[in-house]
């Protein structure tokens, strides 16, 4: 894992939520969530970024909202009540993504994590840190940089 918070905790156990995008399960650290709300709808932005859904407003604190499917390359998530969206934190910014649902908190041994498989892709690599395997199921580890397209600034 090339992630410097997973690094810090080697050896330890590793906290994940769960949740569901295009039928597919993917994770984030629970450090980088700060909240889970149910779908409400968003104001367009026009000549916004591919994926961004628009922005919300977030106790005074307007925020965007990208539809993962469309940016994992996985279709045009259609937002209905039923949908969620997690709002996370990175860089010191806030950000939403809408997801089909939150399933769990996951907690796993560092050792569980498993590379990235080569696939030769370059956007599987940038979007994708991690699998973790259990039982008969793979949940993707995401990397927010991907989600909001600032993955070469923060390698460079």
């Amino acid at each position: 894992m090339s992630d410097d918070h997973t690094k810090a905790v080697s050896g330890s156990e590793l906290k994940f939520v769960t949740f569901t995008v295009a039928g597919q399960n993917y994770c984030l650290d629970i450090q980088q969530i700060r909240e889970i709300r149910r779908w409400a709808p968003v104001t367009p932005l026009p000549h916004a970024a591919g994926g961004v859904l628009g922005v919300m407003n977030l106790r005074g604190a307007v925020i965007p909202i990208y539809d993962m499917a469309s940016r994992l390359g996985l279709g045009i998530t259609e937002p209905s009540e039923r949908n969620v969206v997690i709002v996370v934190a990175m860089d010191d910014n806030l950000f939403g993504l809408l997801a089909e649902t939150v399933q769990e908190i996951l907690s796993v041994n560092e050792d569980q994590l498993l590379p990235t498989p080569d696939v030769k892709s370059e956007s599987t690599r940038e979007a994708i840190q991690g699998v973790i395997s259990l039982a008969d199921d793979m949940t993707r580890i995401l990397d927010l940089r991907f989600v909001t397209g600032s993955f070469s600034r923060a390698v460079a």
